[in-house]
């Protein structure tokens, strides 16, 4: 009768409460065992990693255990397709590259060309399973370590930013408000491959050599912006260039100079992929002449039919390489005197091989939909569409021709001396007015990069105040335009995990002096500044999404306890219940053993 009685007292120690059990030394609590609940860990979430596009890229995805799809629906519009019926450099959306896989020809995708998405990552020992609804991956740091991903719906992420209006009305108080002072890498060379890759060197074959070599396009070098033939030519970048040759023997080099004979250019044939140099007669694609020439010719003092600009059409079919390569010219004639020199423009430009079906724009965007930095501002004049650009000097300082593109977000400054023709005052302020503009002058500037000149609703009106006619206080005197500042306000709308930038405003502000009649032939020096003004009004972020406060009951006897420790307070300096009831048992238990 002893082991009931043995048993009954084990029983009895087990539910007695805190003030009748005894205590340990120490504070800690005892955990249960692993055998009993599992792997005991602290939840640890380790920082989440930046914004992922399309998925976490830092190591090699596995399938985690759940089966919830990854698949992200296609973006509603493609932002850095800025080059109509050609494939852009990076753009991993442009549907003209034709690639499946786009980062296999391309060395990064530019942002904004794939989805936005945000993911969050916890040791990946921390997970037996996953239950969740989003979709997740297991991935290794640059540690070595495995972490567990699961991308969240994050609310900033789809958050509009409000569009602001801009009139006459608050154009200075918004400039005032935001305004404040106002004034890229090459790709490295990879090896051969199957296909060309992003600015790869195009490779091109001589024949009457038999060497292979690669696609020059001289460039610029030093302060005197001399020629140099060490700049390859990269696939898929479209870019013009300009240098200058000096001659000391002019007479001996019209005929004898490489450079200025238009032969130099096309004499050899372009490889569609860089393999083909394994099999250069099924590989090789000669580049057709577009245009009439002649060889250079000396005549008296005059060298006739030499190279002054290059252009190349390339046109290419994704991983198929080079499909065609056409080549024009424009020669002129330069007078042999002792140390002349000569411009030359160089231009290389890349198309899609397939023609579209659909009409397309004229021009390249400027961004699509919002402008991106450095691409050129768009104005419309009428019903044309065209570039808005500032003045530009010759080597002498006077004005040129020529005139530089501006470029949204660079703040610039340009400057020359003006040879008026016009005497009259009238006629004077004309002339000046569009040697500072342009011609023809800019009426509307387009709101977002991607405008369509048919489509009205796309531009904004350019603010603009001219000079008087006549200066004030002097009848012989004439108030001439001498400096013109354009000002462009700008801001970002649209989510401000991919933010466009869009022109809400601009305004031409016109400085002019006052110039006597016997000075309206002189030379007048003119200045124009472009300055951008972001003002950008960034708005309250939303609440973030709730965090989990996880409460489990590691204690298993902390149910018990709490009800005991009650009854022990409602009872003080009364026997317990539960020992005066183990009294009872044990006095009923010695009464049957009788």
């Amino acid at each position: 009768m002893c082991a009931p009685q043995l048993l009954l007292l084990t029983v009895v120690v087990l539910m007695l409460p805190d003030a009748a059990r005894p205590q340990p030394s120490s504070s800690a609590q005892a955990l249960p065992t692993s055998s009993a609940l599992g792997p005991v860990t602290s939840e640890v979430a380790t920082a989440a990693p930046p914004d992922w596009s399309e998925g976490p890229t830092p190591g090699t995805p596995s399938v985690p255990e759940n089966t919830a799809t990854d698949s992200l629906p296609a973006l509603p519009i493609c932002i850095c397709d800025l080059t109509p019926g050609t494939c852009d450099l990076n753009c991993c959306c442009d549907k003209d590259c034709n690639l499946l896989h786009p980062r296999t020809v391309f060395s990064f995708c530019l942002p904004g060309s794939v989805r936005s998405s945000s993911w969050v990552c916890v040791d990946h020992s921390l997970i037996f399973r996953s239950n969740s609804p989003f979709p997740s991956r297991v991935l290794t740091d640059s540690s070595g370590i495995a972490q567990f991903c699961v991308r969240v719906n994050n609310s900033k992420l789809n958050y509009f930013q409000k569009l602001q209006t801009v009139n006459a009305t608050n154009f200075q108080a918004l400039a005032a408000e935001f305004g404040g002072q106002s004034f890229a890498s090459t790709s490295e060379t990879q090896p051969p491959s199957p296909f060309y890759r992003a600015g790869d060197p195009i490779l091109t074959y001589y024949p009457s050599w038999s060497v292979v070599s690669s696609l020059r396009q001289p460039a610029a070098v030093g302060a005197g912006g001399l020629c140099t033939e060490n700049n390859p030519a990269g696939f898929l970048e479209s870019k013009s260039t300009t240098c200058t040759r000096f001659f000391r023997d002019m007479a001996s080099s019209c005929t004898s100079e490489p450079a200025l004979d238009a032969a130099t250019y096309f004499n050899f044939t372009v490889l569609k992929v860089p393999r083909g140099m394994t099999d250069l007669q099924n590989t090789k694609v000669p580049v057709t002449l577009a245009s009439e020439i002649s060889p250079p010719l000396l005549v008296g003092n005059t060298c006739q039919n030499i190279v002054s600009q290059v252009i190349y059409e390339i046109e290419t079919n994704g991983t198929f390489g080079i499909q065609k390569v056409s080549v024009r010219f424009r020669q002129t004639n330069l007078t042999v005197q002792p140390g002349v020199s000569l411009q030359q423009d160089f231009t290389i430009h890349f198309r899609a091989f397939e023609p579209r079906m659909a009409a397309l724009p004229a021009g390249p965007r400027s961004g699509n939909p919002g402008y991106l930095i450095g691409k050129p501002l768009l104005v419309l004049t009428g019903d044309l569409g065209h570039s808005m650009t500032l003045l530009q000097s010759e080597g002498s300082g006077i004005c040129s021709v020529k005139r530089h593109e501006v470029q949204f977000g660079v703040n610039t400054v340009s400057g020359c001396k003006f040879r008026p023709k016009e005497v009259n005052c009238s006629h004077l302020q004309e002339e000046i007015y569009q040697a500072l503009h342009g011609r023809p002058r800019p009426e509307h500037v387009a709101i977002f990069g991607n405008a369509d000149p048919a489509q009205k609703g796309g531009w904004t009106r350019i603010l603009s105040r001219n000079c008087s006619v006549t200066a004030a206080n002097c009848s012989s005197c004439c108030l001439i335009p001498v400096s013109l500042e354009i000002q462009v306000l700008w801001a970002h709308v649209g989510l401000q995990s991919n933010p466009q930038a869009h022109v809400a405003g601009a305004r031409f502000l016109y400085q002019c002096k006052s110039v006597q009649e016997h000075q309206r032939g002189i030379e007048v020096p003119l200045t124009t500044l472009v300055n951008f003004v972001d003002i950008t009004q960034k708005p309250e972020p939303p609440r973030d999404q709730p965090r989990a406060d996880w409460k489990l009951p590691f204690d298993f006897f902390f149910p018990f306890k709490v009800a005991f420790s009650r009854g022990a307070r409602a009872q003080k300096g009364s026997a317990s219940p539960v020992l005066v009831l183990c009294i009872f048992l044990l006095g009923v238990l010695s009464s049957q053993t009788k």
